[in-house]
């Protein structure tokens, strides 16, 4: 089944190798798009996406907003501090009003696991999951796949380390689904208290020695560290965390001569990842902010029936 015959994109667990596939080799001429003087093309005219965040976002919803104009959708922003959801308005109440107000899509971020796909039960509105509670963050797992097969050429076989906060992370849960389709060896490392104790179950190795876990690896993927676990007793302090964990230029000696370094953003200099890796030569995550829109352009456009003409015109 092609990617654009589903009606909801709700996590990667469920895409095929091939639906992965068809989304980045579709995001190629996105980002070409993105290169251009004038980036706005027809594709998607006369059709109507609404961004609804329960929990802040500014990188995804920007980047679902700005992916939905340049393919010239009309893009709205329910903003639920605003709106009467804070009135008591249920969420049943609120899918039944976006839809009777003829939107094709809806891009939804929730707390609360499975939200998402309770949402896409409910409604005829295509449904894009920007992140459900600790679940699945399918969207930004495809941008790094993209920024991966971009700057390697390839997905298959290669070894990929997650660093930081696995047990809370719907990002290291989403890459996990994705990078194992292709044959990498993942390997997560962080804090015993950060690490799922079934987390071997989906096919991954787990460290606790950032050394360790990185030796050989051509991706390190550094997860944000939430200060709000730190409240909660997980680890010590954020002082211990960066001694143990945080990224610096002697760890990437570890990896190959290669490697590449992937954040999804907003970073804690200091905490997970030091200056000099951020703004190193083997980061992209200034690139990965590109490569979002792009990817997520690609998405839309499959999701709302674009054509291949339009693309290019």
């Amino acid at each position: 089944m092609g990617f654009e015959k589903r009606k909801d994109l709700l996590g990667i667990k469920d895409l095929s190798r091939e639906e992965i596939e068809q989304i980045l080799d579709t995001a190629v001429p996105m980002k070409d798009i993105l290169k251009r003087d004038i980036k706005k093309v027809p594709t998607l005219r006369g059709k109507a996406m609404v961004t609804v965040f329960y929990e802040n976002s500014t990188r995804t919803r920007t980047s679902f907003e700005i992916a939905g104009k340049y393919l010239s959708a009309d893009t709205v922003n329910l903003s639920v501090s605003t709106s009467s959801v804070q009135k008591g308005e249920s969420l049943k109440d609120t899918i039944r009003t976006l839809e009777v107000m003829g939107f094709d899509l809806m891009v939804i971020r929730h707390s609360v696991s499975g939200t998402p796909h309770y949402v896409a039960r409910n409604t005829g509105i295509r449904v894009i999951n920007a992140g459900d509670g600790a679940n699945e963050h399918p969207t930004q797992a495809l941008l790094d796949m993209f920024s991966i097969r971009e700057k390697k050429k390839t997905l298959e076989d290669l070894k990929v380390a997650i660093v930081g906060d696995i047990l809370h992370s719907r990002v290291a849960r989403s890459n996990i689904y994705g990078l194992t389709k292709f044959g990498c060896e993942v390997r997560v490392v962080g804090p015993a208290t950060l690490i799922p104790p079934e987390v071997e179950k989906l096919g991954v190795k787990s460290y606790y020695s950032l050394d360790k876990a990185l030796k050989g690896v051509d991706v390190i993927n550094v997860l944000r560290i939430q200060r709000e676990r730190q409240q909660k007793g997980l680890f010590p302090s954020l002082d211990e965390y960066s001694e143990l964990y945080m990224l610096r230029p002697e760890h990437l000696k570890k990896a190959k001569e290669d490697v590449l370094v992937l954040h999804p953003g907003p970073m804690n200099r200091g905490v997970e990842i030091s200056s000099e890796v951020a703004d190193g030569s083997q980061s992209v995550i200034e690139e990965q902010v590109t490569n979002g829109v792009a990817v997520r352009m690609a998405i839309l456009y499959l999701m709302m029936g674009g054509t291949k003409d339009e693309i290019i015109n």
